[in-house]
């Protein structure tokens, strides 16, 4: 029988998240193999740190659970970043790759759906599971499963919608990190490629070689803060009047979007105001916001919910993963140009295909780290998987379901 869950409050919950990203520091600095793939920190940490809380489970019967309150303000904070160094000159380059990326997007959904109907249809289960073991979980996340869970249960009447979509969405957001670094330098290596001799330093990203020679004073860091805190302001305010209309949209998204036009409008109504955009005091504090959240993310995994569910989830996640590599290798890298743009997208594209926004960014940023800046990608990426993907995921689900 399983016993009271342990909670762990907010305040601790981020101090525990602090030390499984340094523990994936160390760990990575360690092994060459988590090196030279580009395997995240705190994807390293956080996934020890989340086998550590199962076998808390398994020998004591008691769940896990973090109040996550801290990692959702670092969420806002690094897309707010983000946002801070997007150029609309980036933006205006980006029209075309966004709308293929996008493309893309709505094509693997339709993939990832087949697949899961497949599955499910396979192992004798209600077709409409299917949309759990495909794009409900995978491009979804665990909040879109969650939403989606309680509906398909009551229509089907199987018992174990939720738990099967959100052991479909953990396993998936496993492999996307771990996953997306390796394609990436696989098709850098065998390529050749090299990031344009024009892009300027990435918003995240500091290359490990320079982090000693980077100064900063805690000025610079105090106006890097306040200006990400003036635009999250705003945003969420923003966010507030959007919820009013019905329209539904994960609150960084407007924060981003207000931190894109506060950099770019800035500059010409207050010339004088000194810059934040591309400097390292913004790239140290999205950094660091990045990487506290996704070890406080994967430490929070509750394995267990696997549990029963061993040969159907390895068959599915193996059938998703196998078309998501294949998506990328044959299409996407191909259709963007086979450039070193392409090789980090694709990194991104696994991230958020199989497992969230915040893998994907966290792949590429593992991967600009070591062979150097995509800025583009990380304006582009964001704006399809957080802003347009949601809208077309439920209408692909809705088709799913119909039929």
């Amino acid at each position: 029988m399983t016993g009271t869950p342990v909670t762990v409050p907010a305040f601790e919950t981020a101090t525990l998240g602090f030390l499984v990203y340094l523990v994936g520091v160390q760990i990575t600095q360690r092994v060459r193999f988590l090196r030279d793939f580009n395997i995240p920190e705190p994807v390293t940490g956080g996934i020890l740190a989340a086998l550590v809380t199962l076998a808390f489970y398994l020998a004591f019967g008691r769940s896990v659970e973090f109040d996550l309150t801290v990692r959702d303000y670092l969420l806002i904070l690094f897309f707010s970043g983000i946002g801070l160094n997007a150029r609309l000159g980036d933006l205006a380059a980006g029209g075309r790759p966004l709308l293929l990326l996008l493309g893309l997007t709505v094509g693997l959904i339709f993939m990832q759906n087949l697949a899961g109907l497949a599955t499910a249809l396979a192992f004798g289960l209600p077709p409409q599971l299917g949309v759990l073991l495909g794009s409900a979980s995978l491009i979804g996340g665990h909040g879109t499963t969650i939403a989606w869970a309680p509906a398909i249960a009551e229509e089907t009447g199987f018992a174990g919608a939720l738990e099967l979509g959100v052991a479909s969405a953990t396993l998936g957001l496993i492999v996307a990190a771990l996953l997306g670094g390796p394609v990436a330098h696989f098709l850098i290596e065998r390529n050749k490629l090299h990031p344009a001799a024009t892009d300027p330093a990435t918003a995240i990203g500091i290359e490990f070689e320079n982090v000693a020679r980077t100064v900063l004073t805690p000025t610079d860091l105090m106006r890097a803060m306040m200006t990400l805190h003036v635009v999250m302001i705003i945003g969420l305010a923003l966010a507030d009047v959007i919820k009013l209309t019905g329209v539904k949209l994960p609150s960084f998204v407007p924060c981003m979007l207000v931190a894109i036009a506060y950099a770019n409008l800035m500059p010409r109504l207050l010339p004088r105001l000194p810059r934040v955009a591309g400097t390292p005091a913004l790239a140290l504090v999205t950094d660091f916001a990045l990487g506290a959240f996704l070890a406080m993310s994967l430490m929070a995994m509750q394995l267990w919910t696997l549990k029963g569910l061993g040969l159907l989830m390895a068959v599915s996640i193996a059938l998703q993963t196998v078309i998501a590599v294949a998506f990328v290798l044959f299409l996407l890298f191909r259709l963007m140009g086979r450039q070193y743009l392409a090789a980090v997208l694709s990194a991104g594209f696994l991230g958020f295909g199989l497992g969230a926004t915040p893998t994907a960014i966290a792949n590429m940023n593992a991967v600009t780290k070591r062979y150097g800046p995509a800025p583009l990608a990380f304006v582009i990426l964001p704006l399809v998987s957080a802003f347009f993907v949601d809208l077309a995921n439920a209408a692909v689900m809705q088709l799913f379901l119909a039929l």
